[in-house]
């Protein structure tokens, strides 16, 4: 279902290679979803949701910084979306994740949708510009 196509590509390989790495987590998450094999799923969400916040601490540094190395004039807003994801996923209340499993899920799965379509076509592409 999530896979990493040319249309998302930046042409910057740091960069692609750590969107295919996020395309990767949501593919994780929309399979956890549909697996019917795992009764409870709620350590899986919690070890995906830590996954995913240490990934994207990783790969928004990563991505700060060589926007900084090029001088990259819109860095102001894209550190304010990259701290708008941050904050997202601090939202999620761990404790109440085992009463509202399949609901994070769902969640998570939108969010990353989202982000993945509507961050990286519309804001991330401008960088390699």
């Amino acid at each position: 279902m999530y896979e990493m196509k040319d249309e998302y590509l930046t042409g910057i390989k740091m960069i692609d290679d750590e969107h295919r790495k996020l395309f990767e987590i949501a593919e994780e998450t929309y399979q956890l979803k549909n697996n019917e094999f795992i009764p409870d799923k709620y350590d899986n969400v919690k070890h995906l949701l830590h996954n995913l916040k240490e990934y994207t601490i990783k790969h928004f540094e990563d991505e700060e910084e060589y926007m900084e190395s090029i001088n990259y004039k819109r860095m102001f807003t894209q550190k304010v979306e990259h701290q708008e994801f941050r904050d997202k996923l601090d939202a999620y209340d761990i404790d109440g994740i085992d009463e509202n499993t399949e609901y994070v899920i769902d969640d998570i799965i939108e969010f990353l949708t989202k982000w993945l379509i509507e961050h990286i076509l519309e804001n991330d592409m401008l960088i390699a510009e």
